[in-house]
C-alpha cells in the first residue's frame, strides 16, 4: 500500500508516526526489546505523549533474526499464526552507549542508541540492509486504518524474488505486491499461492510473519526499498542470511517447514478427463487404452469435477448415472497399474447432502448472526467448511477417507483462495488473518489423511492455493492457464517464483487449461511439462489425449515422457533434495549462479535439479534463445557440446528442445522408460560429462552412492554397496558391471 505523495509528501488524509531514536535497552532470555520514541528526547516534556515503539529483537535459530514492532499491546491476540520451527540460536548481545547489537550466527543486527533510528543488519562486518529515518512506521490511511510499515533499503544492483507463485516478471523491483489469495488465473497480478517471502541475490531473504494481508512495493513507492505494510497493532519481519540464495532457502524452510518426499509414481505421466468435457468409464477406458496401444507410459489418471453430480460438488459420491460401479472401476484401472486421483475442494454446494448434515453439526462457517455463509459463485448456495474446528477437520477427513477405501490414491486440492470476511471462525480467527491462511489448513487436512491412510511415503496432494508453509504438503500446480505462447511463458515465470518462496514441487497444465493448442503449441509444452518436477494432461473444455491433436503429438509425448522416466534417478534424487535442504526440483538460474549476472533476470529458462539445463522452446518454427553459463555444456539429446558464458541461438524440432548438462556433472539414467517407480539403482548408467583430472562425483541413486573420479584420462567409477548392475559412460564410451562388481574404469576419449 502507497502512503506517500512522491518522496517528501504524505498522500491526502495519511498520518505517519516514526521511531526516532532509542530510549532505552534492555536484554532478557537472549532477546533485545527497545523502547523507540516517535519524537527525540530533548527534555522531560517530550516524555509526555506517544507514539511509542516497543521493538523486540530475537533470534529463532542461526542466522536468522527477527524484529516486532508493535505500537497498541491491549488488543487479544486472535490467530491464526504461521506454525515456524525454532532452534537454539546461542543469540550473543552486546551494547555500549553507541549501539545495542544481537549476534545470530554470521548475522548481526545494530541498533544505534545515540542519533536517530538506525537499525543495520550485517554479515562477516558487510552491511545487507538497513532500516533508517523515516523506514519503519505506524501508518493511518485516508480512513483511520491502522498500518506498521517497514521499509529496508536495497543496495546498488540487488534483485529481489520471490513473494510466492507470481506470474509477471521474475525479478519483483518496481511491482507492487499484495500477499492477498484470489482466483485470478495466471495472467494477472493476483495469485492463487501467496507467500510473505522475498529472496535476494545480496546474502538475505525477508520473511514476515504474518498470515494475514501484507502489501509489498519493492522497489516501487521508494525505488531504493522494500516497503511492507499490514493492519495490525504488531508485525514481525525475519531477516534471513545466507550467504547464497540456497542457504537461504535452507534456512527459511527449516523455519517454515520442508516439503514432504512425493512418492516415485507421482513424477509420472497424470492424465485427466479434463473439466467440462463429456466422459464415463468407457470414456476413460478408451484413454487409457490408447494410451497403451501407442506406447505412451501412463502414472496417473485424474477424474476432475463431473465424476460426482452437478450441483452437488462436494458430496464426495460418484454419479450413479456415469460411474454405477465405481469400486468395480477403480479396481479395473488399478488392473492396469494406475494410480487413481479425483477432484475436491473445500466448499458444500446447498443440494449436497453433506450441506445439511455439516450445518446441523457445526462444520459450516458461519455469519456474525448464526447463519451459514452462502452465495452462489461456482456452486449454487455453497457454503465452505470451517477447517479451525478440529471437529470439522474429522468429519471432512472421514469422507475422504470412505473414497480411499474404494481405491482413490490422492486427491486434486482445488480451490481455497475465495474465503470471506465477513464471518465467525469457530476458533475465534481474526476473518482477514484466516483468508490467506485457511488453504494451509485445507490442505493440511487432506494430506494428514492421506499420509495416516497411505503411509509417509506414498502421500501427494495437487494443490492449487497455498501460503507460507504449504510447500510441506506438495505437489501444487499453476491454475488456469491459457492455450497460448504468453500463458505458457507465464506458468513458467509462476513455478519459478514459487520456487524461490520454498516450494520444492510445481506442475502445470501441459497445453493450457482454457481453450484448445495447435498442434504445434501442444508439442511445444509437452516438452516443457515433461521436464518438469510433475506433469499433467489437463484441459477445460477439450481433451488432452495427444492423439486428438495429431500423430506427431504422439510421438513427442512418448520421447518426452521416456526420457523423463530415464530420468527418474536423477529426479528422485533432487527430490530428496527438496525433501531435506528445501532446493526446489526446478530451479532459476540465479539460485544455481547468483555470481553470474547474466542469471539475474533469466525467466524462460531454468535449471531441473543443479545439473540440467532447460531452455523451452515458445514457438511453432522452433526458434529459442539462451544463455548458457560458463564451461563446455553438452547437449543430452545429442551430445553436442556449447561453450559459454554466451548466449546461443537454435532451431530445434518437436522431438528436440535445449536441455544442457553442466560441466562435471555425472547424471545417472535408469535402465526403465515404462514407469517412474522403479529400483532406480538396478542397471542405472553413471553419464560423466566434462569432468577434469582430479575431479571427484558422488551420485546417490537410492540406497546406493557411486563415487566417479577422473584420474588423468581414466574415469573410475567405486560402489560401496555393488547389488546391482550398473554402469559407466562418457563420451561414446561405455563400461558394464555385473552385480557384485564394486569398481570400474574407463579410458576417455583423447
Amino acid at each position: 500500500m502507497k502512503f506517500t505523495d512522491g518522496y517528501w509528501l504524505l498522500r491526502e488524509g495519511v498520518t505517519a508516526s516514526h521511531p526516532a531514536q532509542v530510549l532505552d535497552v534492555t536484554a532478557s532470555d537472549g532477546a533485545l526489546e527497545i523502547h523507540a520514541p516517535t519524537r527525540p528526547i530533548r527534555s522531560r516534556g517530550d516524555l509526555m505523549t506517544g507514539p511509542v515503539f516497543t521493538v523486540r529483537v530475537h533470534s529463532p535459530m542461526p542466522g536468522v533474526i527477527g524484529m516486532t514492532l508493535t505500537h497498541f499491546t491491549g488488543g487479544e491476540p486472535r490467530g491464526p499464526e504461521f506454525e515456524l520451527t525454532a532452534s537454539d540460536a546461542a543469540a550473543e548481545i552486546s551494547y555500549d552507549d553507541e549501539h545495542a547489537t544481537l549476534t545470530s550466527g554470521d548475522l548481526s543486527v545494530r541498533l544505534a542508541r545515540g542519533g536517530p533510528w538506525d537499525v543495520e543488519f550485517l554479515a562477516h562486518g558487510r552491511t545487507l540492509t538497513r532500516s533508517g529515518h523515516k523506514n519503519a512506521g505506524i501508518m493511518r490511511d485516508a480512513s483511520g486504518a491502522h498500518h506498521l510499515r517497514e521499509q529496508l533499503v536495497l543496495t546498488v544492483g540487488t534483485s529481489v524474488y520471490g513473494l510466492g507463485e507470481r506470474f509477471g516478471p521474475l525479478v519483483k523491483n518496481g511491482q507492487v505486491v499484495d500477499i492477498w489469495q484470489a482466483d485470478g488465473g495466471t495472467c494477472s497480478e493476483q495469485a492463487y499461492k501467496n507467500v510473505p517471502f522475498y529472496l535476494t541475490d545480496a546474502g538475505y531473504g525477508v520473511f514476515v510473519d504474518h498470515p494475514g494481508q501484507v502489501s509489498f512495493e519493492v522497489a516501487s513507492e521508494v525505488v531504493s526499498r522494500v516497503q511492507f505494510s499490514a493492519r495490525t497493532q504488531e508485525l514481525t519481519y525475519y531477516v534471513i542470511h545466507g550467504p547464497t540464495p540456497k542457504d537461504i532457502l535452507r534456512r527459511y524452510t527449516a523455519l517454515t517447514g520442508r516439503p514432504a518426499l512425493p512418492p516415485a509414481w507421482s513424477f509420472g505421466l497424470w492424465l485427466s478427463t479434463s473439466f467440462t468435457t463429456s466422459y464415463d468409464e468407457e470414456t476413460v477406458t478408451s484413454f487409457i487404452e490408447g494410451m497403451r496401444e501407442r506406447e505412451l507410459p501412463l502414472s496417473v489418471f485424474h477424474f476432475d469435477c463431473f465424476w460426482m453430480r452437478e450441483f452437488h460438488w462436494c458430496d464426495f459420491r460418484w454419479d450413479p448415472r456415469v460411474f454405477p460401479d465405481p469400486e468395480g472401476m477403480l479396481a479395473r484401472l488399478k488392473a492396469r497399474d494406475l494410480r487413481v486421483s479425483v477432484w475436491i475442494n473445500p466448499y458444500i454446494a446447498q443440494r449436497s447432502p453433506l450441506f445439511d448434515e455439516g450445518k446441523a453439526l457445526g462444520h459450516l462457517l458461519r455469519r456474525p448472526d448464526g447463519s451459514v455463509w452462502q452465495w452462489d459463485m461456482w456452486q449454487p448456495g455453497m457454503a465452505l467448511v470451517d477447517f479451525t474446528s478440529p471437529a470439522a477437520r474429522d468429519w471432512y477427513a472421514a469422507k475422504l477417507e470412505a473414497l480411499l477405501a474404494q481405491g482413490v490414491d490422492c486427491f486434486k486440492t482445488d480451490f481455497g483462495e475465495r474465503v470471506p470476511l465477513d464471518v465467525v471462525w469457530s476458533d475465534g480467527s481474526d476473518p482477514e488473518r484466516m483468508h490467506n491462511y485457511y488453504t494451509y489448513l485445507y490442505n493440511r487436512t487432506v494430506f494428514e489423511v492421506l499420509r495416516k491412510h497411505r503411509g509417509e511415503r506414498d502421500a501427494v496432494v495437487f494443490a492449487r492455493s497455498a501460503t507460507a508453509g504449504s510447500q510441506q504438503f506438495p505437489v501444487h500446480w499453476g491454475g488456469d492457464n491459457e492455450a497460448t505462447y504468453e500463458s505458457m511463458a507465464e506458468s513458467l515465470r509462476g513455478g519459478l517464483s514459487l520456487g524461490l518462496s520454498g516450494f520444492g514441487f510445481w506442475s502445470h497444465d501441459i497445453g493450457g487449461f482454457e481453450g484448445t493448442p495447435t498442434p504445434a503449441l501442444f508439442k511445444r509444452w509437452l516438452a516443457f511439462g515433461l521436464l518438469s518436477s510433475h506433469s499433467r494432461l489437463h484441459g477445460s473444455r477439450s481433451y488432452r489425449v495427444p492423439w486428438q491433436f495429431d500423430e506427431e503429438s504422439v510421438d513427442v509425448a512418448r520421447h518426452f515422457t521416456r526420457l523423463k522416466l530415464r530420468l527418474m534417478p536423477y529426479l528422485y534424487e533432487t527430490a530428496r533434495t527438496a525433501h531435506t535442504e528445501g532446493l526446489p526440483v526446478m530451479r532459476a538460474m540465479v539460485l544455481e549462479f547468483p555470481d553470474d549476472p547474466g542469471c539475474a533476470h533469466l525467466e524462460r529458462q531454468y535449471m531441473l535439479g543443479p545439473d540440467l539445463l532447460v531452455a523451452p522452446v515458445f514457438s511453432d518454427e522452433g526458434d529459442v534463445t539462451y544463455y548458457v553459463p560458463e564451461g563446455t555444456w553438452t547437449h543430452l539429446l545429442t551430445g553436442e557440446p556449447v561453450t559459454g558464458p554466451r548466449w546461443v541461438r537454435e532451431r530445434h524440432g518437436f522431438l528436440s528442445a535445449p536441455l544442457l548438462v553442466r560441466p562435471g556433472a555425472v547424471i545417472p539414467l535408469g535402465s526403465r522408460d515404462d514407469r517412474p517407480d522403479y529400483d532406480h539403482a538396478d542397471g542405472v548408467t553413471l553419464r560423466a560429462y566434462g569432468l577434469r583430472p582430479g575431479d571427484e562425483v558422488t551420485v546417490p541413486v537410492g540406497d546406493v552412492t557411486f563415487t566417479v573420479v577422473r584420474e588423468g584420462n581414466t574415469l573410475r567409477a567405486t560402489c560401496a554397496t555393488p547389488a546391482a548392475a550398473w554402469n559407466l559412460a562418457t563420451g561414446t564410451r561405455e563400461a558394464r558391471a555385473e552385480p557384485g562388481t564394486g569398481s570400474l574404469t574407463l579410458e576417455l576419449d583423447r
